[in-house]
């Protein structure tokens, strides 16, 4: 079921591990893979930099990118980097899961895994951008507390949220 052993996470067998140089195409293609399904383009130049570039976009600010394992191969993927909007704030971004991993709670569970990882480092606010025709993710965002705001700052979305976190 759920645990954690030496830096991994496991849910149903699916492992949940840090990014390491060498999944850099294997998470971009997930990314590249999954927008494609909604006809939405890939943006490696402007929204989807920070996948090419995760050290400078994640890593070293104090964020965390995450690739989801099953079987030794990348099906899925999940960040959170510090931004400047809102009051000490992160923003969950890349958060996609192959089609044929769906469906089995670990939308759900990687959503509080990256809400406990933020808060360990006691941000207050988490904010998230999505597109309307990522019904999955709307769904999934507004099922788990997260409020509509204002504010779209990334061309392709067309929807923000806002959770404040409890400290």
């Amino acid at each position: 079921m759920k645990k954690k052993e030496e830096g991994k996470k496991i849910y149903k067998g699916f492992i949940i591990r840090d990014w390491q140089p060498k999944d850099c195409d294997a998470a971009a293609g997930v990314i590249r893979q999954v927008l494609e399904e909604y006809g939405l383009s890939w943006q490696p130049e402007e929204a989807d930099r920070d996948v090419i570039e995760v050290e400078s976009a994640y890593l070293e600010l104090g964020g965390e990118f995450w690739v989801v394992e099953r079987e030794g191969k990348i099906v899925g993927t999940a960040a959170y980097q510090p931004i400047a909007r809102g009051q000490n704030a992160v923003e969950i971004r890349k958060m996609y899961l192959l089609p044929k991993v769906r469906g089995q709670g670990l939308g759900v569970y990687l959503l509080e895994q990256l809400e406990i990882a933020i808060a360990i480092k006691d941000y207050q606010e988490i904010w998230i951008e999505t597109a309307t025709i990522l019904k999955e993710a709307v769904r999934l965002y507004e099922h788990n507390g997260y409020q509509p705001a204002s504010g779209v700052e990334t061309a392709r979305c067309d929807l923000v949220y806002l959770k404040r976190l409890r400290h």
